[in-house]
C-alpha cells in the first residue's frame, strides 16, 4: 500500500494549509488513518487520527482546536486542515494507516512520503 501525501509549503504565522493523503488501496472501516510530524533530532510525534468507519477524531493537545482531520470515503482520501499555524508547527508531516488506533508511530504499518510544512514570516 502506498500513501500519497500532498499540500505542504511555506506559510506565515497565523496562516492555514490543507494536507491530503490518498492510499493506493481501499481504506476499510476498520482502519485508522493518522498524521504525524517530525523535526530533526526528535521522535515522530502524533498529530491527529481518524477512524475510517465512524469518523471519530483524535488530536494531540498541542493542535486541538487549530487542526481538523477529516476523510472522504468516496475519494478514499484523508485531509488535515491546519489553521492558526505557529512556527512550532514547522515539521515534516507524514500520513499513516493502521488497523487500530494508536498515538505511537511504530504501530502504523503504511506511511506516506512526508511533506514539509514551514511556518515562518
Amino acid at each position: 500500500v502506498q500513501l500519497q501525501a500532498s499540500g505542504g509549503g511555506l506559510v506565515q504565522p497565523g496562516g492555514s494549509l490543507r494536507l491530503s493523503c490518498a492510499p493506493s488501496s481501499r481504506t476499510f472501516s476498520s482502519h485508522v488513518m493518522a498524521w504525524f510530524r517530525q523535526v530533526p533530532g526528535k521522535e515522530r510525534e502524533f498529530v491527529a487520527a481518524i477512524r475510517w468507519g465512524t469518523g471519530a477524531e483524535y488530536y494531540a493537545g498541542s493542535v486541538k482546536g487549530r487542526f481538523t482531520v477529516s476523510r472522504s470515503s468516496a475519494e478514499n482520501t484523508m485531509y488535515l486542515q491546519l489553521n492558526s499555524l505557529k512556527p512550532d508547527d514547522s515539521a515534516v508531516y507524514y500520513c499513516a494507516r493502521a488497523n487500530g488506533y494508536s498515538t505511537y508511530w511504530r504501530d502504523y504499518l503504511y506511511w506516506g512520503q512526508g511533506i514539509l510544512v514551514t511556518v515562518s514570516s
